[in-house]
Formats: C-alpha cells, structure tokens, sequence
C-alpha cells in the first residue's frame, strides 16, 4: 500500500478547495458576521519595524529571539514562547516579560500589514485576534467598538477579562458590551490602553482553566457565539497551547465549525481539524485577500 493512498485513509477529512463560491461565501459571513475571523501570527508577515525594516516578532519562535537579544534559548525553552516566557519571568520576574512585549507591540514603530487594510473595509462585527499587537485596534479606530482583553494572575476578580469601550478618541474601562457596536477580542493582551498580557506557561495555564470554567468570556460573547462560524488566518495548529485557547474560544459553534488557512498542513493538524470540525484550505491568506505573499 503506498504511504499517500495509507494517508488518505488515515486522514479522509480532505481539504477544501478555494472556489470563487467559497470565496464569496467567506467573505459575505465575514461582512454580515455569521463567520468570525480569529487571527493568528500569520496575518503580520508583511509587517516591518518602520525604522530598520526587520519583521514583527509574532509567532513563537521570532517572539523567543527578540526576547532574549536575538539569540536562541535551550532547546527545550524555544519549543513554545509559553514555555520561554516562564522561564524569563522566574529569572528576572513577570515584568520583564511585560516590559518586553510592551517595548515590542507598544512603543515600536511598526508598517501597516496588508492584511489589517484588508479587514478594515470589511469591518467584521466581531473578532478574535491572539496576536498582542495593536493593528486590530487601528482598524476600528474611526469608530466606536467594544474590547476585550485577557487578563491572568490578578485578584480581586473570578473574571479573566477586562472590558473598554472605544468612544472615537480614548478607550473607557466598562463593565458592559454594546453588542450593536463591533467587539474586539484580544485574549492573549495588548499594549493598549494599558499593557496586560497572557504570555508565560502559569499565565496560560490560569487562564485556560478560567476559561474552560466560562470565567475567560463575557456572557454577551458566549450569547452571541453561539452557531457562528470561524474564519481561522494566520494560525497553524500545530501548538497545543494555541490550540487549546482556539478549541474553547469557538465553543457553541456551528457545524462544520469553519475554515483553517493552512498551506501544506501536517498529519497532526489534519487531525485535529478533523475533530474539531474545521475544514482546511490549503492556501495563503494573502492570495485569498489579493495581497502580494510576503517573501
């Protein structure tokens, strides 16, 4: 038996052919919001430090070099920037990691990505962006939207979330979502309007449980949540850690679940999205909004 017909019965969840009916359909469910874009390191491949021209650290590996000078940490370390982050935050204490990611996202002068200019004609009504980046907040800064941030380790609440509502100039700490207005969910942190980031293993760890328990998500989301479909971008799911938040953040959603952008997807990634009920398209992002691929 040859190994791609011994695949093909391991893995029948085939991949989804980008169709222009498919397209369509994609793109009519990110405009009327019954598809949710949830975005991954991926959609800020193009993104440049204005003044030297290197790239945004954003997935994990470009995420571990900034923070340790651009050097490589031990194998073990570099294996997800959870797993770095923690040990940082042992040595030298949480906020040397904070300060990193906000000197990162926050104080550095970064390109505008094709992709964010893209997303901001369509203007969705509700996403979900893990990247700890502030492109998403720019896109919806001409007009009023709610945010959500993730917050982890922090007394005083059972809730791991912190609410802002963006009244076209400041954001304003709320403690309720205006669900006529777009809603902005960054689950792993923003430099804006004050750093707060999930960024170590014990930072994940206390959020992933909250979330599971229904404490990582206001009640307004999990209500409007429920029978959507997700439009995944930018993220391979290959990671448990971001695979874990991915599964419960699209919890109540519709059958199939949604999409995976994934060119040349792994054996693992195949099943899982077989699992979860999301179907692969094995195409680039930047083709599918008519942007140039980044090198």
């Amino acid at each position: 038996m040859g190994v791609e017909f011994a695949q093909r019965l391991v893995f029948p969840f085939q991949s989804t052919a980008m169709t222009p009916e498919l397209s369509a359909k994609l793109l009519a469910g990110l405009k009327d919001g019954s598809i949710v874009p949830y975005l991954g390191p991926g959609v800020l491949a193009d993104v440049k430090n204005a003044a030297t021209g290197a790239p945004i650290p954003a997935d994990s590996d470009s995420l571990i070099y900034a923070m340790n000078d651009g050097r490589p940490m031990a194998p073990k370390l570099m294996y997800e920037f959870p797993r770095a982050a923690m040990n940082v935050e042992l040595k030298r204490g949480r906020s040397t990691v904070t300060k990193f990611l906000t000197r990162t996202y926050g104080e550095t002068q970064w390109t505008r990505g094709a992709f964010h200019e893209w997303l901001k004609g369509i203007a969705p009504p509700y996403v979900i962006d893990i990247n700890r980046d502030t492109q998403l907040q720019d896109s919806y800064a001409d007009f009023p939207h709610n945010l959500i941030v993730g917050i982890a380790r922090i007394g005083g609440t059972a809730f791991r979330y912190k609410l802002y509502f963006w009244d076209g100039a400041a954001y304003q700490p709320t403690e309720i979502i205006n669900p006529a207005l777009p809603i902005l969910f960054k689950p792993m942190g923003t430099p804006r309007p004050e750093p707060v980031y999930i960024a170590s293993d014990a930072d994940y760890v206390d959020f992933i449980t909250e979330l599971m328990g229904g404490f990582s998500i206001p009640p307004e989301v999990k209500s409007l949540r429920k029978g959507k479909q997700y439009l995944l971008m930018g993220l391979r799911l290959n990671r448990d850690t971001e695979r874990m938040v991915m599964a419960d953040m699209i919890y109540s959603a519709a059958e199939p679940a949604g999409w995976v952008f994934i060119p040349s997807p792994t054996d693992k990634e195949r099943r899982f999205c077989k699992r979860i009920g999301l179907e692969i398209l094995e195409a680039d992002i930047f083709e599918f909004i008519g942007a140039a691929v980044p090198a």
